[in-house]
């Protein structure tokens, strides 16, 4: 994030016990807006295709795997968050400070393909969306996405409240459309109530999607974003406030978290009711839009393609927005934000002059970012860990134990990923 002055209200007190219902109410309202950028990376067009493809080919099997990431996503953001309240730093920050500068050479590299393949997912999410409804072609449809992600990071220069608004304004578009969506689907939702809760791995194409529904909802990129966005509310405060502050953060970390939860969770909901009850395994994203008018109304597909955009595009900037405290971060590069979105933009321009399958292309970048992880949770894991660098806001025992809980399960899913993969199960 830029180092430009934010409007005065970003630097409001703290509320108290003592303020009445609504001073309080109105001072917490304040407090909201970081994790609702942050969402934005939860309900990207990554999710649109692997949340797709899990419904289409193995119905409501795979829900409790939205469930349990976002679960990850809530810990893991509450956790980076609390980093960036206590030391007043963000993560990529932190680690220039605790560890040595050939690591984090390592871990800028890691995390600038991360980056990548976030923007591949987030470009061509936004394409697609402009493809689909004003039948635009793709590369053309692709140079709109850039000029628009263009000007909707430019609005930082007026604050990041502004930025907050305008992201704000795109996930309530996602919702809404999401929202029809499943009204119009019909779902089995004694199904979707029981494979909620019961987890269930049909074969290995589904470890194949569950780990990208994973990297898809728990992504590296915005851990190390959400450190940097409390930043604007966290000035000049002593240790009580920063607790306070972090409270107000935790709430809206779980209000944002829980609407991308609703909005995954209805993607292969809606899937898995329109297209696998119609024996249909949905291949590209292309396809669940055109499928969509026949078989629940045309409303229902314009529906999903206005999603489909406003996703794209709030994405694309959130993905410019936590590139920009990666590069500054780790190694102290400054590379100029138009410079640094014409390289990401390289490589879905690429895919669509290709012509390969976007929705593939999607799912792979998804899986990418999921063997990402670890290389930002177990650092921020560590430092959270010290006292001398946190203070009273360290990590208690539990919160240690179930982050590195966390980290094996990913691990883990990973490593069963490989397996399958150089085994030829997948």
């Amino acid at each position: 994030m830029s180092d430009v002055n934010m409007p005065r209200s970003l630097a409001m007190p703290l509320p108290s016990v003592k303020d009445s219902w609504k001073t309080r109410t109105r001072s917490m309202l304040r407090f909201f807006g970081p994790a609702f950028i942050v969402s934005v990376a939860y309900i990207d067009p990554g999710n649109f295709a692997t949340n797709i493809s899990g419904g289409s080919i193995f119905n409501y099997n795979l829900v409790w795997v939205i469930l349990w990431s976002n679960l990850m996503a809530i810990f893991l953001q509450g956790m980076s968050a609390k980093l960036g309240i206590a030391t007043g730093r963000n993560l990529p920050e932190m680690c220039a400070k605790v560890y040595p500068h050939k690591l984090n050479i390592f871990f800028w590299i890691e995390a600038e393909l991360a980056a990548m393949a976030t923007d591949l997912a987030e470009f061509l999410g936004g394409t697609l969306g402009f493809y689909l409804l004003f039948h635009i072609p793709m590369i053309y449809a692709g140079l709109l996405t850039g000029v628009i992600t263009f000007l909707i990071v430019y609005l930082e220069k007026y604050g990041q409240r502004v930025v907050e608004a305008v992201i704000g304004g795109l996930v309530a578009v996602i919702c809404i459309a999401y929202s029809m969506e499943l009204f119009l689907a019909k779902p089995d939702w004694s199904a979707v109530g029981l494979h909620t809760l019961i987890p269930s791995l049909p074969n290995g194409e589904a470890v194949l999607i569950a780990v990208g529904m994973l990297g898809a909802t728990v992504m590296p990129h915005v851990i190390y974003l959400h450190s940097q966005l409390v930043q604007a509310r966290n000035k000049d405060l002593n240790p009580e406030q920063k607790r306070k502050h972090l409270r107000l953060e935790r709430i809206d970390i779980a209000v944002a978290m829980n609407i991308a939860f609703i909005v995954n969770a209805a993607m292969v909901i809606v899937s898995a009711a329109v297209f696998y009850r119609n024996g249909m395994v949905v291949d590209t994203i292309e396809q669940a839009h055109q499928s969509l008018s026949p078989l629940v109304g045309s409303f229902s597909s314009g529906a999903f393609g206005i999603a489909l955009l406003a996703s794209g595009l709030s994405s694309s900037a959130v993905g410019t927005l936590a590139g920009q405290t990666i590069m500054k971060g780790f190694v102290g590069l400054n590379i100029p934000l138009n410079l640094r979105r014409l390289i990401t933009m390289a490589p879905a321009l690429i895919i669509i002059g290709l012509g390969i399958n976007p929705m593939k292309a999607l799912i792979i970048s998804q899986v990418a970012l999921s063997f990402a992880l670890p290389f930002a949770i177990i650092p921020m894991l560590l430092i959270t860990n010290r006292k001398d660098l946190m203070g009273e806001l360290v990590n208690k025992p539990l919160t240690k134990v179930v982050g590195w809980a966390i980290t094996c399960v990913i691990v883990s899913l990973n490593a069963v990923l490989l397996y399958l993969t150089f085994t030829g199960n997948v």
